[in-house]
This record gives C-alpha cells, structure tokens and sequence, in this order.
C-alpha cells in the first residue's frame, strides 16, 4: 500500500496490514456494500446453429459466426425485464434480433446505442437472477486477458458485498479481511454501509476533448436514514470520512451536493469529479491505481491534485507495484 499525504504531496510504501494504526481513532469509515453477479452472457444470435461458449471451451474469446457476448450493466425495469447492455460483435446486433443463452434464457434487442451499447428484453423466465447465477459469467475487467474461472465468484468480491446490483467491483474493497475489520473496531475506528452499483461507466474512458463534456452513466445508489445519520453526526463532530474506494466517494459527494450533509435516499447518481471539484464530505480515501484517461484517475486527481497523484504513480511503477482490480492500493489523505 502507497501512502499519499495530500499536504506536501509526502509518500511512503507501507502494507495494507497497517491501515488500522495509520488511521485515526474516530475516524469514520464508509464502505460500498454493493454485490457483483455473474453479469456476462455467452450465447447466440437468431438463426445461428453455435452453441453457446462455456468457460471450459478454449475459443471462448473467439467470436465465430453468430456467437455474442452480452454484458449486463443496468436493469432498467423488471416487468418487463429489460437491460442496459455492451454487446459483441456490437456492429452485427441489430434491432430485433434474439439471443439466445441456453436453458431457455433468451432475449431481444430493442434499442441501439453507440460504442456497443444495447438495450435488450428478455423472455419472461420464473426466477431470472437463479437463471443467470447458474449460466452466467464474472464480469472481468477487459485488461484482465483471460476467461473468468471458479474462482473469481469469491475472490471478484468484497467481504462485505450484500446488495446485488454491480458489473464491476468496487476493488478498492477487496483488500479487507475479517481480521482486518475486527482490527479497525478494537482501535475505535467506526464503519458504516451505502449501496453504489456500479455499472457502465466504469468501463467508458473519456472520449471528449473538452473533460466538462463527459457524462457518467447514471448508477442506482441508496444510502440509509441510519447510515446518513451517522455519517452527518461524524462530519458534525469534526471526525473524518474515509471512503473506501471512489465509488464511495462519488455517492458521499453527490449526496452532499445540495447541503454539505448526506441526504438518505435511494436513486441515481451521475457525479463527475474532476481537478477543480470542492470535495465536501469525504477527508481521506483508499483506492486503486486506475488506468490512464479514466475518470476514476480524474477523480483521485482532483483530491490530492494531479502532480502529486502522477508523482505517486510514477513511484508506484518504480516500485512495481501491481495496478488495477487485482492490483495494489493507495491511501491518500
């Protein structure tokens, strides 16, 4: 684990192990409680005979002639059950076309977007996410170059995932350990739960020239009356929020928009944090290290400023440190 002192742009390599004693007594930790699924679908298109690919099968990332993949990133309504989706090959998949998944899941495209994005329905089905659960696949991140395996269900996920809902997740999370947790209690640090689900945006780079001009797919978040009681009375006492993880910190910001205080709700959240953002809530944060041109880079920029956090990657890939899902983390305060 990096350790990043906003200050003076200050840096030094410590192990995650240690959090608990570099945190404050007092300090309030807020975690993303969000659940991943088996959100990717291999399957077929209409009027192929090409079974669908199993992660047994080693040409699973070739796309022979009607082969698609289809990544679920957002329901939009379960009656009828339709998905915000990426699909490939996404110039192949027209409107109206059937997919086709196997033990009878199948669905229709019904709308068209760019860059692969598609809206499908599916058929009805008596228990849709036991169905997916069973057939579907750990939605990787595409950096990670290989099929998803057994394994990935446990290890692709927080200790503390509970609501279902995420394409991707919150990595930032993946460090702790229940040994961890009962650590962080003993030193009096106190810990409390929203919901982001991640979806979309996650893997949209920036596109535009201008970064005021890009818009975050919206995500759906809910944040308690308990949780957002506790969370105003730490910010009321002076205490500091550290958010782990920038899922977190996006649903605090955005939450806190209008009054400095987060309101307990449940919605969508499209906050765009970039350098110039007035953070309100949040005082510290434990993150990954991101791709290049991601807003998730952007973000961490605009928290501890964006020579300082180039001048911590730089060190990181000096030290080899590992970057991304899997990767190694940084506590930036």
């Amino acid at each position: 684990m990096l350790r990043l002192v906003r200050g003076d742009g200050w840096i030094e390599d410590r192990f995650f192990q240690e959090l608990p004693g570099l945190l404050r007594p007092g300090d309030l930790i807020v975690f993303n409680n969000t659940k991943v699924f088996p959100a990717r679908l291999y399957g077929h298109r209409s009027g192929s005979k090409a079974q669908p690919l199993s992660p047994q099968n080693p040409a699973s990332r070739e796309f022979l002639k009607g082969r698609v993949e289809v990544l679920l990133t957002k329901q939009l309504s379960p009656q009828p059950n339709e998905w915000e989706c990426l699909v490939r090959p996404g110039r192949k998949i027209g409107l109206g076309e059937r997919l086709f998944f196997g033990e009878g899941l199948a669905a229709e495209v019904v709308a068209r977007g760019s860059f692969g994005e598609r809206t499908i329905r599916f058929d009805p089905a008596p228990d849709f996410f036991a169905l997916v659960e069973r057939i579907g696949h750990v939605p990787l991140p595409p950096y990670i170059a290989r099929d998803d395996r057994s394994g990935d269900r446990e290890r692709y996920q927080t200790i503390y995932a509970r609501e279902r809902g995420s394409v991707a997740a919150p990595t930032a999370g993946l460090h702790f350990t229940a040994q961890i947790l009962d650590r962080l209690i003993e030193r009096g640090i106190e810990t409390v739960e929203i919901t982001l689900h991640v979806g979309l945006g996650t893997f949209q780079p920036v596109r535009v020239e201008k970064v005021e001009e890009h818009r975050l797919h919206r995500e759906a978040y809910s944040i308690s009356v308990d949780s957002s009681e506790r969370i105003n009375q730490a910010l009321k006492e002076e205490r500091r929020l550290v958010a782990i993880g920038t899922t977190t910190v996006r649903t605090l910001e955005y939450a806190a928009r209008e009054t400095g205080r987060v309101q307990p709700a449940s919605g969508e959240a499209d906050l765009f944090i970039y350098p110039g953002f007035r953070f309100r809530v949040v005082g510290a944060m434990l993150t990954n290290f991101h791709l290049p041109q991601s807003t998730l880079l952007m973000l961490v920029c605009a928290f501890a400023g964006k020579e300082k956090v180039l001048a911590a990657y730089q060190h990181a890939v000096e030290e080899r440190y590992r970057f991304y899902s899997y990767g190694d983390c940084m506590l930036v305060e």
